[in-house]
Formats: structure tokens, sequence, C-alpha cells
């Protein structure tokens, strides 16, 4: 088995604004999809790939998604605080990086997850990732064959894995799941503090660079309020 990243980020401190009402009281991170907080369903399925530390940073009721990690044992959990200044992904990476440290890390955001198919989706991810011809590689699911998923794709794929951004007015085959191996080095040098990922993905993308594995099971978004019976009902029938 291929040898799990020891770090991942995990996207805690978004407003959760397309969530709202349930986000006016609730960080959208401990939303209950099936009786476990998203947050919780994104960490289950670190602990199981052996991710040994989760670095969460925290913006939007930092209290509240504090208090719930305290008692995590596994992974070991670091809270980045971006209380003062919300820093949008690229930014919230570049500055969790002393704790990320300098190998390749994993990625992860908290509005959805996976019920995984015969083989474990990050194991796969990991098996696949290649330093020396990738910049990084995404988890892509299929668009038509997700739950939640209101937007017309993100990504096509050639049969070596290259991933090329979406054009305007087409449909792609696959979104961008969230989850990712990134390398630390380009966030490092990156001059300014708030910035996102996305315009990365898209230059590596540009570059052939960007590589992508596709998911093997069903992929839950769980981005508006409507979508949580859906991912429940889904849950449901994969316990059948």
């Amino acid at each position: 088995m291929a040898k799990a990243p020891k770090s991942a980020m995990v996207f805690a401190a978004g407003l959760g604004t397309r969530m709202r009402p349930l986000t006016d009281t609730v960080p959208k991170p401990l939303i209950k999809v099936g009786g476990t907080a998203l947050i919780d369903h994104c960490l289950d399925l670190l602990e199981r790939a052996g991710i040994e530390r989760a670095i969460v940073n925290v913006h939007y009721l930092a209290d509240r998604i504090e208090k719930h990690l305290r008692g995590r044992q596994r992974p070991e959990i670091a809270i980045s605080d971006e209380r003062a200044l919300l820093l949008d992904q690229g930014g919230g990476i570049k500055k969790a990086l002393p704790e990320l440290g300098d190998e390749p890390f994993l990625v992860c955001n908290t509005d959805a997850f996976w019920i995984e198919g015969p083989c474990r989706n990050l194991d796969r991810l990991f098996a696949a990732f290649d330093a020396g011809r990738m910049d990084a590689i995404l988890l892509v699911a299929s668009s038509a064959a997700s739950i939640g998923v209101d937007w017309p794709g993100d990504f096509t794929m050639d049969a070596d894995g290259r991933l090329r951004k979406r054009l305007a007015h087409e449909v792609a085959p696959f979104v961008y799941t969230g989850v990712a191996i990134l390398k630390p080095e380009p966030f490092r040098a990156a001059a300014q503090d708030v910035f996102r990922l996305a315009p990365f993905l898209f230059d590596w993308a540009a570059k052939g660079r960007l590589f992508g594995v596709r998911l093997d099971g069903l992929w839950l978004h769980v981005g508006r309020p409507e979508t949580i019976a859906e991912a429940e009902r889904a849950l449901a029938r994969s316990k059948i």
C-alpha cells in the first residue's frame, strides 16, 4: 500500500452562506448528516487512511469548532486560527505551512464526503501521486452520478489522468471533490496572504501537470440545506 502523507489541511473556516439559515447559528462543518458532523465524516476518512495530523483552519464560529474537536484523538488536531482575517484556501494553506511541513500534504473540504466503493479512495490517490511529473493530484467524481452537484462540472480527464479545466459553455464530466495532494513550495512562494487555491489548479492544468483519480463510490456534496436529506437517503441505501 502506498504511503500516506503525514499531514492534511482541513478547511473549516468558511462562512457557509449557501447553508443559511442553518449556519446562522451552527458552523457548516458541524452540521450533521446521518448523525455525524460534516467535519467528522472528513476526519474519519483521514484516520482510516493513516493521516497522522490534521491542521484545521477556523474563522466563523471558531470557538464551536475548537470545542467540538477537543476530544479527537486521531488524527492529531492542530488549529490554524484565522479569526482575525479569513485567508481563503490558498492563504489558509500558506499560513499553515509551518504545521504542514516540507512534504506533499493532503487537503480536504468539510462540505462533502463519500461512500466508499470496493477500494479505498485515499489509498488509490496516494498510490497514483508522482511528485516528479505532477504538481498536484485531485480526487474527482462523476458530475452526473454525484449527490448535490448543481454546476456543470470542473474538469475533463484524458486516458493518462491529466485534467483539463472546463471551458465556458461546456459541461465537464468530472467535479473536484475538494480532496487533493499538493506540494508546499508554490504556497510558500506566494507574495500575498489572502488568495484562492483554484487559480493554482488551473495553472497546473494548463501546464499538463494536474492529474486526477476518479472516485470509486458515491460522492456527497452537502452545499445547501436541501441536499442534507438527499445525502442521508444515499447513506441509508448504502447500509441495506
